[in-house]
């Protein structure tokens, strides 16, 4: 009696285990899909966005078409609702010094009557000068949040990323209406601009410049610029998540098809 009595007690033991089991799947499984908001995808896109990149294997590919550029943006503001404010700069990877294109980047959660997670607006700077190198320089002697706020200028472009499907490289992408933005550089007369958020921080952007009869003026013609990160941190102090969240936060999206407010 005390063998049989001892079995049963093993027996209920693991029946036990085992709803413990299932409901702490149930549980995870339920954390992972109703627990990523729309806030969790703004801030998983600015972080992507931001840190010193480079498109070199490209160019060294494809030289004829693509440059070694470098890309560099880092967190500058955010605004009272929680947009980031990015700051952002290109420059040939030899003179870094010398960016030949400043912008200000708005993160934000995508208009609840759009199809989309995340908008990603690009705003011209006021004084460029003044913040030329902005993220290569220590905090204490870049403008203020508040000032670069004010420093917002005339609004250029925004692009509308989604989700990427189940089996894509991508993590999410999106562009600009086909109609474009106004845009007069080098005899354009509208800009388009596609943007591409991978694994491990990669971004693809290809921006286009047509004129009035639909003419590409400027801007790569055989697929976007990939940039892809400088192997160490160097700029791991600006990112607004440490790596194990950013992954922890990567895995949550991934896995992840209810959104919350």
């Amino acid at each position: 009696m005390a063998s049989e009595s001892k079995g049963w007690s093993r027996a209920a033991r693991g029946v036990v285990i085992k709803a413990l089991v299932l409901t702490g799947g149930a549980l995870l499984l339920k954390r992972l899909t109703k627990s990523t908001t729309r806030w969790d995808h703004a801030r998983f896109v600015a972080n992507s966005l931001s840190g010193e990149k480079f498109s070199k294997e490209q160019a060294s590919k494809d030289p004829d078409n693509y440059f070694n550029i470098r890309l560099l943006t880092c967190p500058a503001a955010e605004m009272m609702d929680g947009s980031k404010v990015l700051y952002f700069e290109q420059a040939f990877w030899r003179t870094p010094e010398k960016p030949f294109r400043q912008r200000f980047c708005l993160v934000k959660p995508c208009p609840k009557d759009l199809k989309c997670d995340v908008e990603v607006s690009t705003f011209s700077i006021r004084d460029m000068d003044e913040y030329k190198n902005f993220c290569d320089r220590p905090k204490d002697q870049r403008p203020l949040p508040e000032e670069v706020i004010e420093d917002v200028a005339e609004h250029l472009t925004t692009i509308h990323l989604k989700r990427c499907d189940r089996g894509k490289r991508c993590i999410y992408e999106g562009s600009t209406p086909p109609s474009g933005f106004p845009n007069t550089w080098n005899g354009a007369t509208i800009c388009t601009s596609e943007l591409a958020i991978l694994k491990n921080n990669e971004v693809h952007i290809w921006d286009r410049g047509y004129d009035e009869e639909r003419q590409q003026v400027w801007g790569p013609k055989a697929g976007p610029y990939e940039f892809k990160p400088v192997p160490s941190p160097s700029y791991n102090d600006m990112f607004s998540l440490n790596l194990a969240t950013a992954q922890s936060l990567e895995k949550r999206i991934e896995g992840s098809f209810v959104l919350r407010d």
